[in-house]
């Protein structure tokens, strides 16, 4: 029986030589990132090489001072996974393979905010656009690469008139997600529709409800500032709520700046979730 184990063992290494041998190729379909090329002989060997998510987040590491922190970014990530074929000789080093990406970058006018033995972090900011990338190469046959196009995450979910109605019930407020704006700016963008069809429904559903409108926001910048800011955006939905055929008296605004936090403002999560729209049910 272990002799037959043995020669089973053997076989296996010699068909495992074998496919070694064999030159390899891309998967079907796959392709490298439009920023860049690949090292020389290096293949998308499976389904699995290339990993695409439309929206997700990715810790990259950045060197701040002489410390090595991590930056968590959102956005579109997608990840290469590179395998060389070694039937063409010996790979490059790792280091070999970063500093080829670093060049490749810095003439696209990125900037490199991390590197070590095993990995580098490059940010490519052009056009108001930020792309993050990450290098990362343990041997000198396989490497990966991942990118972030950072962004704000669509927004799929917007309110719901019954779920607005539960809320003020429940506590006396509601959080309306899918109202937007953009950065700095008080105007209520198109595509807040949606949502604001919603509240005008729960009005329209209780001809008695009357509610106030108030902006957050994180605390970014002065507290003055975001105050004014907030103040502005709810006084932006209450018109557009009273385009949308309100009547004035049941509808308020107010902006509380940055003074109800919901969630911490160290992070680009907390913030994002502090900066939001609430309706408060009054008298």
């Amino acid at each position: 029986m272990r002799s037959k184990a043995f020669i089973l063992s053997a076989l296996i290494f010699v068909a495992a030589s074998a496919a070694a041998q064999k030159p390899l190729q891309d998967f079907k379909g796959l392709k490298d990132p439009a920023l860049f090329t690949r090292m020389p002989n290096f293949f998308l060997v499976s389904a699995a090489s290339v990993d695409d998510k439309q929206f997700d987040r990715y810790q990259f590491f950045v060197t701040e001072k002489t410390s090595r922190a991590q930056k968590a970014v959102e956005g579109h990530r997608t990840t290469w996974r590179y395998v060389l074929d070694r039937s063409t000789g010996a790979g490059p080093s790792a280091l070999q393979i970063k500093r080829n990406y670093q060049d490749a970058a810095a003439r696209l006018g990125g900037r490199v905010l991390h590197d070590d033995a095993y990995r580098t972090t490059i940010l490519i900011a052009k056009g108001g656009r930020e792309t993050w990338v990450e290098v990362a190469a343990r041997v000198g046959y396989e490497y990966q690469v991942t990118i972030v196009e950072r962004e704000a995450m669509a927004q799929d979910v917007v309110a719901n008139a019954d779920a607005l109605k539960t809320g003020l019930a429940a506590t006396g407020h509601v959080e309306v997600p899918g109202i937007f704006f953009d950065t700095a700016k008080s105007d209520v963008k198109p595509e807040s529709k949606p949502a604001l069809e919603e509240i005008v429904r729960l009005l329209q559903a209780d001809p008695s409800l009357k509610v106030w409108v108030v902006g957050h926001t994180d605390n970014t910048g002065a507290e003055d500032l975001n105050v004014t800011l907030s103040q502005a955006r709810a006084a932006s939905v209450v018109k557009a709520l009273t385009g949308m055929g309100i009547a004035p008296a049941r509808l308020g605004s107010h902006g509380a700046g940055p003074y109800a936090p919901v969630a911490e403002n160290a992070t680009d999560e907390g913030r994002a979730k502090n900066r939001r729209v609430e309706l408060v049910a009054r008298q």
